[in-house]
């Protein structure tokens, strides 16, 4: 099957060694990563104690490394015929390669910009509307519930208010402040 690769002098073969096994395994890295699976990141060489795995984007990966051996392999076939020095063609080959690793970076980055954090978290919703569940005590003096609506969820919360009246059930009140993972409402 690689007979043509037989008769090429030793750079060369290696250039075509090279871009044919990275080839193959950056095929099979993306078949798996559509596939739903995170194959291609799972060797890791972090130089430092703690591991950035939750990073969109590490240096010392094994995915990184095949990308650099797909853009080294066959920029070293590519242009072989091309450059006559060979400490030139290692040269722009590894330009090549790191230049890979670059584009990847740029695409990771811009498929980041795509995604929603849906994760719930508090503070965003103050100066939100809800509707109160179960009655609210007036001046902080017990807990009652609302329910209120984020990212199209329906969340059932504790709420208190600094209001002189209670706030009966079905009234809507507007999120104020957070006091101790504790809602505090006014009337609306």
């Amino acid at each position: 099957m690689f007979e043509f690769l037989q008769n090429l002098e030793p750079l060369h073969q290696g250039f075509w060694y090279t871009a044919i096994a990275a080839s193959f395994i950056f095929l099979i890295q993306t078949v798996l990563t559509f596939a739903g699976g995170s194959y291609g990141d799972t060797i890791h060489a972090d130089f430092s104690e703690d591991s950035h795995a939750d990073s969109p984007f590490q240096l010392f990966s094994f995915r990184n490394l095949i990308n650099f051996l797909l853009g080294f392999g066959w920029s070293g076939v590519a242009f072989y015929g091309s450059i006559s020095s060979k400490s030139l063609l290692i040269f722009v080959a590894v330009l090549v390669g790191a230049g890979f690793i670059f584009l990847f970076f740029i695409l990771i980055m811009q498929i980041l910009k795509l995604t929603e954090d849906n994760t719930f978290k508090m503070e965003n919703l103050i100066g939100r509307a809800g509707e109160v569940y179960l009655t609210i005590p007036a001046d902080m003096s017990g807990k009652g519930k609302i329910t209120i609506s984020v990212n199209g969820t329906s969340h059932e919360l504790p709420a208190m208010t600094e209001e002189k009246e209670n706030i009966l059930s079905g009234d809507s009140v507007r999120v104020t402040y957070i006091y101790d993972k504790i809602l505090v409402v006014s009337k609306i």
